[in-house]
């Protein structure tokens, strides 16, 4: 297991994209996620990446975390070989699941979070690429 992104929730993608390019980070890839409501910008830095978070639903996820702590760090991906294991073993480690199942994410990956209670107010997702 390794971290394969940090997500940030940003209110503007292009404004922050360029923001972190003003670091040296390039955008390898973008994506619309319309069943999450949101579009997406990865930046790679080092083994792991940056994801930037739009909403394009001002009722989804991402707009309501903006409305409610402001722009910043949204969750933490873990790269997980097999994510039906990965959400069986949080799970039986008594962990509260937000999916049970996985749901197709970001490239088509598998995707599935752990409720921030579980993890010290850090809403975790798990990655099978």
């Amino acid at each position: 297991m390794m971290v394969d992104h940090i997500g940030i929730a940003v209110k503007n993608l292009d404004a922050s994209i360029k923001a972190y390019e003003g670091l040296g980070l390039k955008v390898s890839s973008r994506d619309e996620v319309t069943s999450e409501g949101v579009k997406v910008a990865f930046l790679p830095l080092g083994e792991s990446r940056i994801e930037l978070l739009e909403s394009t639903n001002p009722d989804g996820a991402v707009a309501k975390f903006i409305e409610k702590k402001g722009e910043g760090v949204h969750h933490v991906a873990l790269r997980v070989d097999d994510i039906a294991k990965a959400l069986a073993d949080a799970k039986a480690n008594g962990l509260q699941l937000i999916n049970e199942t996985p749901r197709v994410g970001a490239h088509g990956h598998k995707v599935a979070f752990v409720h921030p209670k579980s993890t010290s107010g850090v809403l975790l997702e798990f990655v099978q690429r």
